[in-house]
């Protein structure tokens, strides 16, 4: 990805945790994608958390992609949430298609646990 930094984290439930820092841009499309997919396809876990508390903002392309995961998500069993995003981040991903209930703690500040996982 271009100056967008992910990092992917699983807590001691076994939920795989990605966290993107910055701004998606449609250069970081590909990638982004491509990791969602082999999460959700081949590692399957049971729960999915994209916690997007530090994502700056992000563009279409990167938003129907999260969009996406969710559905996909339901294709192969893994619940997928994303959490921590800011309302206006919120607001463009349940217009994208995001159900309602897959967002949470909108607009919450982030408190890791005591080991950095939320």
């Amino acid at each position: 990805m271009s100056d967008v930094t992910v990092d992917v984290d699983t807590t001691t439930d076994g939920t795989l945790v990605i966290q993107p820092h910055g701004t998606l841009h449609a250069e970081d499309a590909v990638e982004l994608r491509q990791t969602l997919v082999r999460v959700l396809r081949r590692i399957r876990p049971l729960r999915l958390v994209l916690d997007l508390h530090d994502l700056d903002d992000l563009d279409g392309i990167n938003l129907g992609t999260l969009a996406t995961a969710c559905q996909l998500g339901d294709d192969h069993q893994v619940v997928v949430f994303l959490d921590h995003s800011s309302p206006s981040i919120a607001e463009r991903l349940a217009a994208a298609g995001v159900p309602r209930h897959r967002l949470r703690h909108i607009g919450v500040p982030f408190q890791a646990g005591p080991t950095g996982n939320p």
